[in-house]
């Protein structure tokens, strides 16, 4: 397999129904993930399942499509669901957020993936969406946690997502 495919990223506009469509087939997807993950003790916690599918809307179908994934995924998920719990809806919200507008830029301005740039992307929202967790529960420890439990789920995002946006790469063509 090679290690950086070329492809053209995709940058939906609002108005276009095919955002709206893309959006809704990711947000369905970060919510049936969590529930299978949640089946495992704590595994919303290992997993991080609820940023998979943020990744590749926003690296494959641009910034309009990954938040519109990264806000309506973690709020549908607290509503139907309960997870996340109300409180940690801001902390989630902000990674979501961030991870959605790395993925977009790096794409972008790459226009290839690579197993680098996911795993930029994904340091990018872990480090600054900790600092932003941390600033908000003045907990340390609650702000590494995603590092340090959850770098199994950073693993699968980080070679899922490879493997699907390659997929991707080399099909549109």
């Amino acid at each position: 397999m090679k290690s950086s495919f070329v492809f053209q990223p995709l940058d939906l506009t609002l108005r276009n129904s095919k955002t709206w469509l893309l959006a809704g087939a990711f947000v369905a997807g970060n919510l049936v993930f969590p529930q299978l993950c949640h089946l495992i003790p704590n595994g919303g916690l290992i997993f991080l399942p609820i940023y998979f599918f943020t990744l590749i809307a926003a690296y494959k179908f641009g910034l309009k499509a990954g938040l519109l994934t990264a806000i309506f995924s973690p709020i549908l998920n607290s509503l139907l669901f309960g997870m996340p719990f109300f409180a940690l809806l801001p902390v989630i919200l902000i990674k979501s957020c961030l991870l959605a507008i790395a993925a977009a830029l790096i794409a972008k301005k790459s226009r290839s993936v690579s197993i680098w740039l996911i795993a930029l992307v994904i340091l990018i929202y872990q480090v600054f969406g900790g600092m932003a967790e941390w600033a908000i529960t003045a907990n340390f420890q609650a702000a590494v946690q995603d590092f340090m439990i959850g770098f199994p789920g950073m693993l699968i995002q980080l070679f899922g997502g490879f493997i699907i946006l390659s997929l991707m790469a080399r099909y549109e063509r």
